[in-house]
């Protein structure tokens, strides 16, 4: 499985590891993902998804549903049974 946000896409950013001397190398720098089961008002049931932390704060504000809409995300798909 990719590291890679379901809701908002996130994914690794690259950067340089920075050693004492100063001598730069290539990094990656991962995102925070969780695995994550969610309510779905609309839905009537959990879904769960592999979500950035910075999605799951934005879930405070957003319901799943409009996130999904947003991304273009089928939420049938991920139901928990």
């Amino acid at each position: 499985m990719a590291r890679v946000c379901q809701l908002t896409g996130r994914r690794a950013n690259n950067g340089f590891a920075i050693s004492h001397s100063h001598r730069r190398t290539k990094r990656l720098q991962h995102v925070n993902l969780q695995d994550k089961r969610i309510w779905w008002a609309e839905g009537n049931s959990f879904v769960r998804l592999r979500l950035s932390t910075k999605a799951i704060k934005t879930l405070d504000t957003k319901s799943v549903g409009q996130m999904a809409r947003e991304a273009g995300i089928d939420l049938n798909k991920f139901k928990c049974s």
